[in-house]
């Protein structure tokens, strides 16, 4: 099925994904109660995620794992669900609950993975195993799902490198990284970099604060005002829902031709891909992502090994060999649509060929 250039063999991904830190074993997770081990399929799975602002959660990620949690679990287990609208703070406390209502596992996708450290370190203090979801959260977690992080951001840049071409160093590219307490940010960049130094010239650089599309906005302007609209040739964004606050701000002062890469496959960037205002996207099939936490999740509720499940590690800053699985990546353009999104039914014609985009649907051959 993926047949993008970019798609990447799970068996070959980069496991070491971050600095070991003197820390200890995760040793497949937290010991279990006696409690948890006599559960059976009558478990709560406590979920937490950051923010709404992105798609994915809420369309994706939420009714993903709570359908996976309920089929593994015979229509017995239960999800309680919290979203802490990209406050960390918040979602210290929504740890806290959880663990007041003595939830049976927790999967937490960090607002800041440093910040919810001391929560996930009372949450095995509590003898509740946690798995870190899509971000690697920091404290004594027991395992781990998410995206080869770096081969993300070397998708993007290899992607491109490829629109650029001749033009690659003709002028200067911005790049819009992700937010500053999120790992994932630093892996993506990461990887755009391994590709993009010394092959272009970057103008300017940003962090963005909370990954916000009016944060990337502003930044554009910035970077137009500093950069001179002409002297634009290139623009890494690190997600799609940046992507649209960038490509505003570059049709607001006129530039138009100008290759902007994305990530999460959002309906918005893959309308925009259709259009061709946008270049490209990185999609992540969600549903592997999802029923890989809720299948982590269950196993440590129910007191079971991981190993015939996880067969990767990683080492965050906090824990060594932490029994990670993670999910290849495809890069998603105006050309492989049919054979990604569409073919897995994250959307239909009907969903990305509105109105708006049927003459360019029509001319990318989606009907």
């Amino acid at each position: 099925m993926r047949r993008a250039a970019f798609a990447v063999a799970a068996g070959a991904m980069a496991v070491s994904l971050a600095a070991c830190g003197s820390a200890k074993e995760s040793g497949g997770g937290a010991a279990k109660s006696e409690d948890s081990k006599k559960k059976g399929d009558a478990i709560t799975v406590g979920l937490l995620l950051p923010e709404n602002q992105t798609a994915r959660y809420e369309k994706f990620d939420r009714p993903l794992i709570e359908k996976k949690v309920s089929e593994l679990t015979n229509g017995k287990g239960k999800v309680v669900y919290a979203n802490a609208k990209q406050d960390a703070t918040q979602q210290n406390q929504q740890v806290d609950t959880m663990i007041t209502n003595k939830v049976d596992v927790l999967i937490i996708d960090a607002v800041d993975a440093a910040a919810i450290k001391n929560s996930v370190q009372k949450a095995k203090d509590a003898g509740i195993p946690v798995v870190a979801y899509d971000r690697l959260a920091q404290g004594p977690i027991d395992a781990y799902t998410s995206f080869d992080n770096e081969t993300v951001g070397k998708t993007q840049g290899e992607a491109l490198l490829k629109a650029l071409g001749s033009k690659a160093k003709s002028g200067k590219i911005v790049m819009m990284n992700g937010s500053s307490t999120d790992p994932n940010a630093a892996q993506f960049k990461k990887g755009a970099h391994d590709v993009l130094d010394g092959k272009v010239n970057v103008g300017k650089e940003y962090d963005t604060k909370e990954w916000k599309p009016e944060n990337a906005n502003s930044n554009m302007e910035g970077a137009i005002s500093a950069l001179g609209k002409k002297n634009i040739v290139g623009v890494y964004s690190a997600n799609d829902g940046m992507a649209g606050g960038i490509i505003t701000a570059l049709k607001a002062a006129g530039i138009a031709d100008v290759p902007v890469t994305g990530q999460d496959a959002e309906l918005a960037g893959v309308q925009r891909i259709v259009a061709g205002s946008q270049f490209m996207s990185v999609y992540k099939p969600y549903a592997p992502e999802a029923d890989a936490a809720a299948e982590m999740a269950v196993n440590l509720a129910q007191g079971k090994s991981l190993d015939t499940v996880a067969k990767d590690k990683v080492d965050s800053p906090t824990t060594k060999a932490v029994p990670s699985i993670l999910v290849p990546v495809t890069s998603l353009t105006k050309d492989n649509i049919k054979d990604t999104v569409l073919k897995d039914g994250v959307y239909t014609v009907n969903d990305i060929c509105t109105a708006q985009y049927k003459a360019a649907c029509a001319k990318a051959g989606l009907k």
